[in-house]
């Protein structure tokens, strides 16, 4: 193929390049080809040369554990390789060629030549080099944020789920319990008392409903309980004894209230009484339980808010630092409870307040906590530790596993490192947290041995 200026005016980069320099790019260049299913490069590979794809494509892809994720490709009149001051050493993943492809190979040894002599070309290279780094940053934010994202959803939805069911559940019991109010209400009229009585049973009932007592009993004792009490009220001629007992006890309503309620109603109409408080407590028990469930779905949806700041704008503001790992902590609720992992925090009380993109840290705390549950085996502690120290308020994240293997500790905040599998971490969770960290002119640390491991953050509180 022969290579010509107005080839590489193609390129948009290279637009408003004269033609003399594109000239000398060709001249010290040559043409490389390869075949489908060859590499153009791999993983470790030298990066010492800048290169341009004339046509063709090359699928980049990362391994991890064995297998490969897809990043992107280099097609048709795209760059790639060592640019004009970059640091760049080594490839990171694999390069394979999945179209015929020819690229046009300029050595590293005449950068030199091409910065003190063609100013244009340069520019331009270095321009794709920037263009480059800020898309790849872009890309691995927003792909780190969605992972993110997945560790909470899942245990959301989850979260979520138990309060919703225990709603429907209640809504429907209350429904047909209250159909059965019209006959009780019968019965209840039937009823021929005193004031007294009455103001004897509401001061019982009410008693009841308004301080509810805590039921503490074991599962034996209140077994225990219910016969007894099943047992008594039929004695006193209660005859649908059974359905009313496990109600009567929620409310701690054992024989001593029966007796009490007893004496004050009377044989005759004890039985339709008893009937009618059960009945309160039941509607009383229902309407807390859906009560109940709706604060816990009404907290997670905060807990939601507050983590991703969804409600404010996206700026750095001073803020209790404990609010977004508490957030966090809401949010990967489940995956404690699943793996029983027990949960200490020691928080220092009047921390002051650093300045901070509050959805930014929120997405340090949930990487360094997700992985620290990861690194645990079931029924392990993790401790999240905060205190002041000088100008800097220090978080430490402390987990019981099997700890980081000194070769990995070197590595873990390096892009698409993870020693997890495809699918389970992206390898860019480490480092968008440094990153995110610096620049918040802050600094995280690890240390690590069998049994302990610990990520230090700290972060400026001006």
């Amino acid at each position: 193929m022969k290579i010509a200026t107005q080839n590489l005016r193609e390129i948009p980069d290279f637009i408003s390049v004269p033609d003399d320099q594109l000239q000398w790019l060709i001249d010290k260049s040559h043409l490389q080809k390869y075949m489908i299913g060859d590499f153009a490069f791999k993983k470790g590979d030298s990066i010492d040369s800048l290169f341009i794809v004339l046509k063709g494509k090359i699928e980049i892809k990362i391994e991890q554990n064995g297998n490969y994720k897809f990043v992107g490709f280099i097609h048709t009149n795209n760059i790639g390789g060592l640019l004009p001051f970059s640091r760049a050493s080594s490839a990171l993943g694999y390069g394979e060629v999945i179209e015929d492809t020819e690229v046009l190979i300029l050595e590293k040894h005449f950068f030199k030549e091409m910065i003190s002599d063609h100013y244009e070309l340069t520019e331009s290279l270095v321009h794709n080099m920037t263009s480059r780094v800020r898309e790849f940053t872009k890309n691995n934010v927003q792909s780190e944020k969605m992972m993110a994202l997945g560790k909470l959803s899942a245990g959301l939805a989850h979260e979520l789920n138990n309060p919703a069911s225990a709603m429907l559940r209640s809504a429907k019991a209350l429904k047909k319990h209250l159909s059965n109010v019209p006959e009780k209400f019968k019965r209840i009229t039937s009823i021929k008392i005193s004031e007294d009585v009455v103001d004897i049973l509401n001061t019982i009932l009410f008693e009841k409903i308004n301080d509810r007592p805590e039921n503490n009993m074991k599962l034996t004792e209140r077994n225990e309980k219910e016969d007894e009490l099943e047992e008594w009220l039929e004695d006193h001629g209660v005859d649908n004894a059974f359905e009313l007992t496990e109600t009567l006890l929620d409310f701690c309503m054992g024989i001593p209230a029966m007796e009490e309620i007893h004496r004050a109603t009377g044989d005759h109409n004890f039985p339709h009484a008893i009937e009618w408080i059960e009945n309160v407590l039941t509607t009383e028990k229902m309407v807390d339980e859906i009560e109940e469930a709706s604060d816990r779905i009404s907290s997670l949806v905060q807990s939601v808010k507050s983590y991703t700041h969804m409600d404010q704008a996206p700026e750095k503001e001073p803020i209790d630092i404990h609010t977004g790992i508490k957030s966090t902590l809401t949010m990967l609720n489940h995956k404690l409870k699943k793996k029983n992992i027990s949960l200490e925090k020691d928080f220092q009380d009047d921390l002051p307040k650093p300045k901070i993109f509050v959805s930014e840290i929120n997405q340090v705390w949930t990487n360094l906590i997700d992985n620290a549950i990861d690194a645990m085996a079931h029924s392990g502690t993790l401790l999240i530790r905060t205190s002041k120290d000088n100008s800097f308020i220090k978080i430490d994240i402390i987990d019981d596993g099997e700890g980081i293997s000194e070769e990995h500790l070197t590595k873990i905040f390096d892009p698409f490192f993870t020693t997890k599998s495809i699918g389970k971490g992206t390898g860019m969770g480490l480092e968008v947290v440094q990153r995110i960290i610096s620049q918040h002119n802050g600094d995280i640390k690890v240390s690590s041995k069998k049994g302990e491991t610990i990520f230090t953050v700290c972060l400026p509180i001006n």
